[in-house]
């Protein structure tokens, strides 16, 4: 893993486009503060700028840097115990292209090891796009990629190959009086 951590640290700072394993499906990731790369990732799926991004951090204290958290959030992703990704209100920080027409933006803290020591490292949230082209079945497995995705990044990370997924994120959002809907289970 460490070297795969190097590996994935280089692409990042070299505003490059890598795949990688999350703690849901296989990822397309890049810099989300940068506007230029997330770009990249936007031709590559073949998708419009107009829909937005999941972004990953690897804590709450890096959360807490790109959106507003309440304690009753808090609360809240505590009890949290499968992959959730939050839309928030009112992001700062963050690349333009990875903000909703509405400016909220979805946000997951990741409780992957690999990822999570990544961000950490990296010290900035990181894009997680699945990897298909828009419209097209979200892979389950490393296998399932598709050739033109492949092709496409710059970086693709060696590990958790054989790990077989089927779950993508729950989505929840944050509304602005503070409740939370679920938008997907």
């Amino acid at each position: 893993m460490i070297q795969e951590l190097r590996n994935s640290l280089t692409a990042l700072n070299d505003e490059k486009v890598f795949l990688y394993p999350t703690d849901t499906v296989w990822g397309i990731g890049c810099d989300a503060t940068n506007s230029r790369v997330v770009s990249e990732i936007y031709k590559i799926k073949r998708r419009s700028e107009s829909k937005s991004l999941v972004i990953l951090v690897s804590s709450l204290n890096m959360l807490q840097k790109y959106v507003k958290v309440t304690s009753e959030l808090k609360k809240f992703i505590h009890t949290l115990r499968k992959p959730t990704t939050v839309i928030y209100q009112d992001p700062k920080g963050l690349a333009k292209n990875v903000i909703a027409s509405d400016n909220t933006v979805a946000i997951r803290i990741v409780q992957d090891e690999f990822c999570r020591k990544l961000i950490k490292r990296f010290g900035k949230p990181i894009v997680s796009t699945s990897a298909n082209i828009s419209g097209n079945k979200t892979p389950n497995s490393f296998q399932e990629i598709e050739s033109v995705i492949l092709e496409g990044v710059d970086y693709v990370v060696d590990l958790h190959r054989d790990s077989i997924n089927k779950k993508s994120s729950r989505i929840v959002k944050l509304e602005v009086n503070g409740s939370i809907t679920v938008i997907r289970d």
